[in-house]
């Protein structure tokens, strides 16, 4: 590690970073590619009662994550893992995996090693300067898959009932 690298500090506030509208969540960058120099992604995360991702794998990604608020239902590999508050889910690269949130909506950090997955939400997502969730709407799921595929994510079925 060079002396630039060992040297680099970087912290945001709550609130700060950008901010997307992705599929029906509100996601917030932490840090990425630029901010970790490729390391990790690090995103905050605000998500409707009931929302939920299809099920896929990340090829190039370990993917975990941190539940702040709420609680959300985690099906990793042959896992399912109901998780509360201020639990901690980790999936490695590899595995197929999915989430629904619980009843009341939820709010999670979601961490990627290395780093792409934040580059794959500023592609797919709408860039916002208002951090709520968005109203609920139709995702284009021929552009997801096309997205995803180029970051290493392969979507493989459809979101947990």
């Amino acid at each position: 590690m060079d002396t630039k690298t060992k040297d680099r500090v970087y912290s945001l506030a709550d609130g700060e970073g950008p901010a997307y509208w992705f599929a029906g969540a509100l996601l917030q960058r932490k840090a990425g590619t630029v901010e970790t120099e490729g390391r990790l992604a690090l995103l905050d995360q605000t998500m409707p009662p009931g929302y939920a991702v299809p099920r896929h794998i990340h090829i190039n990604e370990d993917e975990a994550w941190y539940v702040l608020e709420g609680s959300m239902t985690f099906y990793c590999g042959e896992h399912v893992i109901e998780a509360a508050e201020r639990c901690w889910v980790f999936a490695p690269r590899g595995l197929v995996h999915t989430f629904k949130v619980g009843a009341k909506g939820a709010r999670a950090l979601t961490f990627a090693f290395p780093s792409t997955f934040a580059d794959f939400v500023a592609e797919m997502g709408e860039q916002t300067a208002k951090l709520t969730v968005p109203a609920p709407g139709p995702v284009d799921e021929r552009r997801l898959a096309e997205v995803a595929h180029k970051y290493g994510i392969e979507i493989v079925g459809p979101p947990p009932d």
